[in-house]
C-alpha cells in the first residue's frame, strides 16, 4: 500500500504522505511515489493547483534512517542522478513539484523536519500553525540538506541565514519560520488556509499561473537580460491565449475601484 494518496477534486489535487504512525517520516518507497505524483499530475491539463499535507500528527518528521539504512544497495540506486533530469531521487521527490505547472502549496503542522523542510520548499506556498517545528536537521547528523534543499532554502532567506540554520540545525516555531520567510501565511488549520488559497488560484487563467511559476523559478539568480528575455517570450504567448482572453474579460466585468475596469 502507497503511504502517498492523491485525488482530484474540482481541478484541485490533495496529495497526503499518510504515514501518520511514523509521522510520515519519508522512506525510499515514500520518495518514489512523490516523484510519480509530481510527474503524474504534470500531465493532467485539467489540474489548477495542488495541496500537499501530512495525515495525523505532522508534515513530515524527515527520513526515516532505519528504514532507508536497512538496504546500502537501494541507497546507492536512489543516489545516482538520471542524466535527462540532473536530480536523483531524493532531489526529485522535491524537485517534481517545481516543475508541475500550478500553484503547489503545502499545509504545515506538527514536525517539518530534514527531509521534510525540503518537500515543504518545494511548494509554491507554504501555510504553517504558528507552533509547527521546523529545522535543516540534517546538520544534527553531521550531514547536508541534499533533496533540493540548498536551492530552495537560499532562495527564500538569503545565503546567509541558510548557512546558520543549515550549520546549526536550530530547531524553531512556525512563526519563526514565517519572519524567516520559510512560511508563506500562518494560520492555525492551515488546510483549510491551502484549499481557500488553490480555489482562489485556481480561478485564475492556468496559462498565466503557469508562466508566472516557469518565469520566476527559471530566472530566479540569472542575470537582467536573461529575465527579461523570459519575460518577453511568456507574455507573447500569454497576449495570443484563450485563457487571457477568458481572464480579461472577466476582469472588465468586475470593474477595479481605483483603475477602473482597464487597470492592470
Amino acid at each position: 500500500m502507497s503511504n502517498v494518496t492523491c485525488r482530484t477534486e474540482g481541478g484541485i489535487a490533495h496529495v497526503r504522505l499518510d504515514r501518520p504512525d511514523k509521522l510520515n517520516a519519508l522512506t525510499l518507497p515514500i520518495l518514489q511515489d512523490l516523484a510519480d505524483t509530481a510527474h503524474d499530475l504534470r500531465k493532467d491539463k485539467s489540474l489548477r493547483a495542488v495541496v500537499i499535507a501530512g495525515e495525523g500528527d505532522a508534515f513530515c518528521a524527515g527520513l526515516d534512517f532505519a528504514s532507508v539504512m536497512k538496504n546500502p544497495a537501494n541507497i546507492a540506486k536512489a543516489f545516482v542522478p538520471l542524466p535527462w533530469r540532473g536530480t536523483n531521487l531524493f532531489q526529485e521527490a522535491c524537485w517534481a513539484w517545481r516543475r508541475v505547472p500550478v500553484p503547489v502549496i503545502a499545509a504545515v503542522h506538527g514536525h517539518c523536519l530534514g527531509g521534510g523542510l525540503q518537500i515543504a520548499l518545494a511548494a509554491d506556498f507554504r501555510i504553517a500553525t504558528p507552533d509547527s517545528r521546523w529545522s535543516v536537521l540534517e546538520g544534527k547528523w553531521g550531514l547536508i540538506p541534499d533533496m533540493s534543499g540548498i536551492r530552495s532554502i537560499s532562495e527564500l532567506i538569503g545565503i546567509d541565514q541558510a548557512k546558520l540554520l543549515t550549520m546549526t540545525a536550530e530547531v524553531f516555531d512556525g512563526s519563526r519560520a514565517a519572519e524567516l520567510g520559510l512560511v508563506t501565511k500562518l494560520d492555525n488549520d492551515p488546510l483549510a488556509g491551502a484549499q481557500r488559497l488553490a480555489s482562489e488560484l485556481a480561478a485564475k487563467s492556468p496559462d498565466a499561473l503557469a508562466a508566472a511559476k516557469r518565469l520566476f523559478n527559471d530566472s530566479y539568480g540569472g542575470s537582467p537580460r536573461r529575465t527579461f528575455a523570459r519575460e518577453r517570450f511568456e507574455q507573447a504567448f500569454l497576449l495570443a491565449a484563450r485563457n487571457t482572453k477568458t481572464a480579461r474579460e472577466a476582469a472588465f466585468k468586475k470593474a477595479d475601484p481605483v483603475y477602473g475596469p482597464r487597470g492592470r
